[in-house]
């Protein structure tokens, strides 16, 4: 569905815009290119993917000698729509039952056809605005190419009344904002868009990926001030403190997985989830605000899940 330009409108005009993102490019193609991850402690280090990927691998080797890749391939082929409400008492009534499709960590390339599987669960979903928050690709480097036609035939099942909008993960890369409009997603880079409904506006803030990319327009951002309810996006759990000061009411994030490979305890082997485990999965609370994390839809690494079911989200709003 096309989008009316009075069900949302930016914050910052046109040309502002334009001058903030290609000054973000210049910085995020360099953090990019010299292969740091830059944290918000100040601490820059190297990736140890490659690492990790050799490790998985046999990982992935034991799993197959001992009979359980399959059935950790078909686990994560297997997605659940976990539709929850969230109660707002400050929420503008004409939101009262909003409905937020969440989808975060497709990982795309992963899975043969995994796109096919993700329209099959939310094409018959009914949501009024639908929020990504990032990781599209499986690697973290290299080209993304192969991404384009899944995710754009994803995009014609994605399109919302009152907007879809995305934020990118670790996964991603900067060069992903030159496809904005064939993705069908309209990206968020540390910026805030105003969503009008019947008069009342509630106001969605996205940042750039804080885990291996921060720089502080994301704390910036999250300084907007002035509306009765406010949504974050965020890929990671890591500015949740910071939301929660500025007096977000709702935050939404992915990145862990849920574990993606948990004990039966749903305790994650692997989770990188650094902020404490209570962001490890579903709903938590700093302060005021409600958080959110997704299990992700996709898989990184090995393309197999235990004990953590994929998932898309529709959350109702309710005050």
């Amino acid at each position: 569905m096309a989008n009316s330009p009075c069900m949302h409108q930016f914050l910052d005009p046109p040309d502002i815009r334009k001058e903030k993102r290609l000054i973000w490019a210049a910085t995020r193609s360099v953090f990019e290119n010299v292969g740091f991850a830059h944290k918000r402690s100040g601490k820059k280090s190297r990736s140890h993917w490659n690492l990790f990927i050799r490790l998985l691998g046999v990982f992935a080797f034991l799993l197959k000698i001992t009979g359980y890749y399959h059935n950790g391939y078909a686990n994560a082929k297997t997605i659940h729509v976990n539709e929850i409400s969230l109660k707002f008492p400050n929420l503008p009534a004409a939101f009262n039952g909003f409905r937020i499709l969440h989808l975060s960590d497709l990982h795309i390339d992963s899975i043969p056809g995994f796109a096919s599987l993700i329209i099959h669960k939310i094409k018959d979903l009914k949501f009024d605005i639908c929020l990504l928050t990032g990781d599209y690709r499986r690697d973290i480097s290299g080209s993304f190419s192969r991404i384009l036609k899944p995710v754009m035939i994803l995009s014609k099942y994605i399109q919302a009344h009152y907007g879809t909008f995305a934020v990118l993960g670790n996964h991603d890369t900067y060069l992903m904002a030159q496809y904005e409009r064939e993705s069908g997603m309209q990206l968020l880079i540390n910026e805030s868009v105003e969503i009008i409904k019947d008069g009342q506006k509630l106001l969605i803030t996205g940042t750039d990926d804080p885990f291996n990319f921060f720089t502080e327009p994301a704390l910036l951002c999250l300084g907007t001030r002035g509306y009765d309810f406010k949504i974050a996006m965020v890929h990671t759990s890591e500015l949740a403190g910071v939301a929660s000061e500025n007096k977000y009411d709702l935050y939404l994030c992915g990145h862990t997985h849920g574990g993606q490979i948990c004990l039966k305890e749903g305790m994650p082997l692997i989770s990188h989830q650094f902020e404490g485990k209570q962001y490890n999965q579903g709903t938590w609370r700093v302060g005021n605000m409600t958080g959110f994390t997704s299990k992700g839809a996709g898989v990184s690494g090995l393309p197999v899940r235990f004990n953590c079911q994929a998932e898309v989200t529709l959350i109702n709003l309710v005050i």
